[in-house]
């Protein structure tokens, strides 16, 4: 990855959340972002702020110290079936053929289009909720094994 990357910035979700106090509720907003380089490297961070555009720039901020690189096969697609799990969440990544495009729901889109991925099948079982559809892909992303020629013979 080189230092004049231009990262693609994805907000998957954003939530009002409320805080109880004894003069009744404190607003805030939580966002989660998704950032990657479109090149096979992708993080995931969660901001809270009083303002949407203040929580989402924490997000990006939290999800640029989180980058992990995944290996991607002919840069399009991954190598083989995998299934990433976080709670109750699953997530199954299976490999599509060239010209497939990205099968995918929100939350696990946003993963795989900013890291890249153009051809691929997915399915969430169980859990939907963003954070943890997020969370299983990247598991099962982080699972991949680049098969190379060594390993073959």
């Amino acid at each position: 990855m080189s230092q004049t990357a231009e990262f693609r910035e994805r907000v998957v979700t954003i939530n009002r959340v409320a805080k109880v106090v004894k003069g009744g509720r404190r607003f805030s907003f939580l966002a989660l972002v998704v950032v990657g380089d479109g090149e096979g490297s992708v993080g995931f961070g969660k901001g809270k702020a009083k303002e949407v555009p203040e929580a989402i720039k924490k997000a990006a901020a939290a999800a640029k110290k989180s980058f992990q690189k995944i290996e991607l096969k002919d840069n399009r697609t991954i190598p083989h079936e995998v299934v990433g799990t976080f709670g109750a969440a699953k997530v199954i990544l299976i490999p599509a053929s060239e010209g497939t495009g990205v099968i995918a729901g929100g939350a696990v889109r946003a993963i795989l289009e900013t890291l890249g991925i153009k051809d691929i099948l997915t399915k969430c079982i169980g859990r939907t909720a963003p954070g943890n559809a997020v969370r299983a892909t990247l598991n099962g992303l982080s699972q991949l094994v680049q098969s190379s020629p060594e390993m073959i013979k």
